[in-house]
């Protein structure tokens, strides 16, 4: 089968890049020329740098350049969506009247000069042994690493648009990689003067406390020495002992061994073959998607790797909490399996070979290999950081993951509910006013306090008022709510009417907090624990059941080791995510199209880390941050971001104006994230959740397509209105537009409505929000932001023969049918007051979108064919 569905992959990819769509663009630009006011002479010279068919859209992506006299215009990229033979769409960012614009068309500097220039800007060594390995074409290069660069230097000339003045100069683009692999830098050196015109940085980083330090490399890791190659194993079906997905990390669940999990379309011949036969080439933790090694010295050469012999059985237990060096083979073997994973589930979402994808071999023969990642464990060249570095297709990948600062006090399971329903141990954490926890056990039955409500506060159980219930207090375990007076008022009361201990529930739905305050008369404990935990052993208890439960330090509540960000499973999907929307933006050979102020890089980094750890059972106001086990938070904690993301607009109240003041790039992300996370819990709603990673139909499912696809669709230098332009884009293509008004007000809510204006994407201060949809988008939706359906479907699943009853009279209606690729399959019109009848017994069995439109009223929903 595997075989199989390689020759069917093969197949269509080799007829993707084949075609040429030269003529079909430049008829286009011809006939559309004045619409993007650009004069004869601008179009005259364009070429196309790359293409990809779009399994989910049906369509090719073709990213198209302008040149002036062969020379290319740096980040002209302009998306093409060619459809049907014909062009879909197009985001021109050319430059107009490029001949008044233009400075000269022949150097002044050489490309050695300008190598040298680059580095004595970047405040680097003088380049040395720096040789010509490969002229490409006229101006353009590639020489040796200088000994300033971990790999070659690609030189190129190039126009660079000023911003200042709109002019096109003449440059020379080159990359330097710096030894340590801190910096990626991309550079335009001024042809003529040697001036150092801009600066781009491939790398991209998570920093959250100590920089990282330099460190010089001494080897290529590329390519293995002869010595190093493992023996040939012809058969094994791998073994890991992980954090698998969807856990996020070790605070979401315990490690497990997960057996053969490569797929088959994706990874057709495992995770360690890279000659596309049968059979793995290594028995250790590399293969063609990644090399997973440490890197403990920081000097990016060739470090460990975890071995799993013959079998592939990477067995390697953690038993945290415990030094890092102590389970680095453990560490190795998460981090080979996460960029795999990623790598696979990104594949069927179109992060595939053709649109430039890491890996060392192309199976379907398509432009850009050698370039799997190069993924460094334990990296010894900083604290508190990860960072992923892209070059454009065709050049690795480097991800460094580091150690984080040990937590000390975490969360621990300090209660345990010893009986009903509600029995388990749940986390706590202790106070700093109160005699802590110790090893000897307090049980008792627990009690909510009630009060009469006599102060300021109006809730009967937060234990801020006169206590009503002393008698019932007295040797128990007191429950009470956060909120209104200080932790202390609450315990001192709960301990004058005898109670041996303290739990305070959480007023909000993030994760408990340490409580401060003077506790000198308190000598009783007093833990916090989760809302959702202490709110049903509330109900439970005034339910009148009664609850026996422990408190108890046992050891779980302290944490004295770093933390080590290989496990943390959302930071390594957020790195990786930079190198899918790095290469999806602007297609696979553009690498500086997300250098903007308000582009939205980390936003998509943390957004693809949440919805690959999405759960049956998760609700959209559910908090969730990034980064929580390397910081020593549970899943709950707000990690590394200014608020966690929820829909809950008391946890996340971000709306698009809040990027003119956050932090540029993490903050502006986290805005857009924000964002994507309500409109995939919007798409859940109406379709589902589907745990189903590579295969699934539930409305995550449907969101990450909508999001990768608008990746290719949008412009390079995007900002948010373009992003939510190409996310209605995709939405129109693949599925007829059929959730175009439920994105339209999942964006609105958050401020990014029809009229909001974006201004300049290279800046983050000049937009405006708006919290309008289009006429039309307006209706289905209640005071609360929820959808009311207008119309009911029914029987569903059905045969065929539906039913369709309406709230109101509507009139002459259209009844349309897709299917799962977009594709209209039915459609009928008729009348619809009460209730109409639709015969569609004709179809075959599966899963479809069907879309009800009258009377200024439109519904999208599943349906289902058996």
């Amino acid at each position: 089968m595997k075989k199989v569905l390689y020759l069917i992959i093969i197949f269509a990819v080799n007829v993707s890049f084949a075609q040429d769509y030269s003529n079909l663009v430049k008829t286009y630009l011809q006939q559309n020329r004045s619409m993007h006011s650009l004069q004869p002479q601008d179009i005259t010279d364009v070429t196309i740098s790359s293409q990809s068919f779009s399994k989910s859209m049906q369509a090719h992506n073709v990213y198209v350049e302008q040149r002036y006299q062969g020379i290319e215009i740096f980040n002209s990229t302009s998306p093409f969506v060619i459809k049907d033979g014909a062009v879909y769409s197009a985001k021109i960012s050319f430059t107009e009247n490029v001949s008044a614009k233009v400075n000269s068309t022949a150097p002044s500097i050489s490309a050695v000069g300008a190598i040298g220039k680059a580095a004595n800007a970047l405040g680097l060594q003088s380049p040395s042994n720096l040789n010509l390995i490969e002229t490409l074409s006229d101006h353009n290069y590639i020489f040796s690493n200088g000994n300033i660069s971990l790999e070659n230097i690609p030189v190129e000339l190039v126009y660079q648009k000023m911003e200042n003045n709109g002019n096109l100069r003449l440059a020379w683009n080159l990359s330097i990689y710096l030894l340590d692999a801190s910096h990626y830098y991309s550079v335009r050196i001024d042809a003529m003067t040697g001036e150092l015109l801009e600066t781009m940085d491939w790398v991209v980083s998570c920093n959250f406390g100590a920089e990282a330090h330099s460190h010089s490399n001494e080897q290529s890791v590329l390519f293995a020495n002869k010595s190093e190659a493992s023996a040939l194993v012809t058969s094994a079906a791998a073994a890991y002992r992980v954090f698998p997905l969807p856990l996020v990390g070790p605070n979401d669940g315990a490690d497990q061994l997960v057996n053969d999990p490569a797929d088959p379309v994706a990874s057709p011949f495992g995770w360690h073959d890279v000659d596309g036969a049968p059979g793995a080439e290594y028995t250790y933790t590399r293969g063609n998607n990644v090399i997973a090694q440490e890197d403990k010295n920081g000097n990016n050469g060739s470090g460990a790797k975890a071995e799993g012999g013959p079998t592939l059985t990477f067995d390697f237990p953690f038993n945290l909490p415990q030094n890092p060096n102590s389970f680095t083979d453990g560490a190795i073997t998460n981090l080979f399996y996460m960029n795999n994973m990623m790598h696979d589930v990104m594949f069927h979402y179109g992060f595939d070979e053709a649109s430039g994808n890491f890996q060392i071999k192309n199976y379907t023969g398509a432009p850009g290999a050698g370039d799997f990642v190069f993924a460094d464990a334990q990296d010894g060249s900083g604290i508190n950081n990860a960072n992923f570095g892209t070059p454009p297709d065709g050049g690795a990948p480097r991800m460094q993951m580091y150690l984080w600062t040990a937590p000390g006090t975490v969360l621990g399971t300090y209660l345990t509910v010893n009986n009903g329903p509600l029995s388990g141990q749940y986390y706590a954490m202790d106070s700093n006013f109160a005699d802590p926890l110790t090893n000897t056990p307090i049980t008792a039955d627990l009690v909510v306090v009630e009060d009469d409500n006599s102060g300021n506060s109006t809730d009967t159980y937060d234990g801020c008022d006169n206590i009503t219930n002393g008698s019932s207090i007295s040797g128990k375990i007191a429950v009470v709510r956060r909120g209104e007076c200080n932790f202390t008022v609450k315990v001192l009361n709960a301990q004058n009417e005898g109670a041996i201990a303290v739990i305070i529930v959480n007023d909000v739905p993030l994760e408990p907090i340490v409580m401060g305050g003077n506790g000198a008369q308190i000598n009783i404990p007093a833990v916090m624990i989760y809302q959702s935990d202490g709110e049903a052993l509330i109900t439970s208890l005034l339910n009148g059941d009664t609850i026996n439960a422990t408190l108890v330090d046992d050891g779980s509540g302290t944490d004295n080791f770093q933390r080590d960000g290989d496990l943390d499973n959302v930071i390594v999907a957020h790195e990786y995510g930079h190198g899918v929307s790095n290469r999806l933006t602007g297609g696979r050979l553009q690498a500086g199209c997300l250098q903007n102020q308000e582009q939205m890089g980390e936003g998509w980094s943390d957004y693809l880390g949440f919805v690959l750890t999405m759960k049956p059972g998760d609700t959209r106001n559910d908090p969730r941050g990034t980064g929580t086990y390397a910081l020593g938070q549970g899943i709950s904690g707000i990690g590394l971001r200014t608020n966690a993301y929820s829909s809950d607009f008391a946890v996340n109240d971000f709306t698009y104006d809040d990027i003119k003041t956050q932090s540029v790039p993490h903050g502006v992300g986290s805005v857009w994230a924000t964002m994507l996370w309500d409109l995939t819990w919007d798409l859940i709603d109406v379709y589902g959740f589907d745990p189903d990673l590579y295969n699934g139909t539930g409305g995550n499912n449907i969101a990450l397509q909508l999001v990768l696809d608008g990746m290719k669709l949008q412009p390079c230098s995007p900002g948010f209105v373009d992003g939510r332009d190409a996310i209605l884009e995709a939405d129109q293509i693949a599925y007829g537009g059929a959730n175009r008004c439920l994105i339209w007000r999942a964006f609105a809510k958050r401020g990014l409505g029809e009229s909001a204006s974006q201004g300049s994407s290279g800046s983050r201060s000049d937009g405006a929000e708006a919290f309008d949809v289009p006429a039309g988008c307006e209706l289905g939706v209640s005071d609360n932001g929820n959808l009311e359906n207008n119309f009911i479907v029914y029987p569903n699943p059905s045969n065929g023969e539906i039913t369709i009853k309406s709230r109101v009279d509507v009139g002459d209606a259209t009844i349309s049918i897709f299917d799962m690729n977009g594709r209209k399959v039915f459609t009928q019109q008729l009348e619809l007051h009460t209730t109409a009848n639709v015969n569609a017994s004709g179809l075959n069995a599966g899963i479809y979108l069907i879309q009800i439109e009258g009377d200024n009223r439109s519904q999208t929903s599943k349906l289902i064919i058996n």
